[in-house]
């Protein structure tokens, strides 16, 4: 199992990661920016690698990067497909 996936309940962002992640993947006002990208980090389908410090989760459509030493959700984007 990967470390990111054990320290699920440890993830969280700041008000400007709120705004960033919503804005990058299209969210909407009353989705909970943490709690999507949690669900996309859990899913069985998403990939987890880690790179230096941060934690790349690539599932679904999106892209999202963890910091590795804080717990920290530091932006998400889109996949862009051709």
């Amino acid at each position: 199992m990967s470390e990111l996936l054990e320290n699920l309940d440890k993830l969280h962002t700041t008000e400007l990661g709120v705004v960033r992640i919503k804005r990058n993947l299209g969210l909407d006002e009353r989705t909970d920016a943490v709690v999507h990208c949690k669900e996309v980090i859990s899913d069985a389908s998403t990939a987890i690698v880690r790179k230096g410090k941060n934690f790349y989760a690539t599932g679904g459509d999106a892209v999202i990067t963890v910091n590795a030493s804080k717990w920290s959700i530091i932006t998400a984007h889109k996949i862009k497909r051709n």
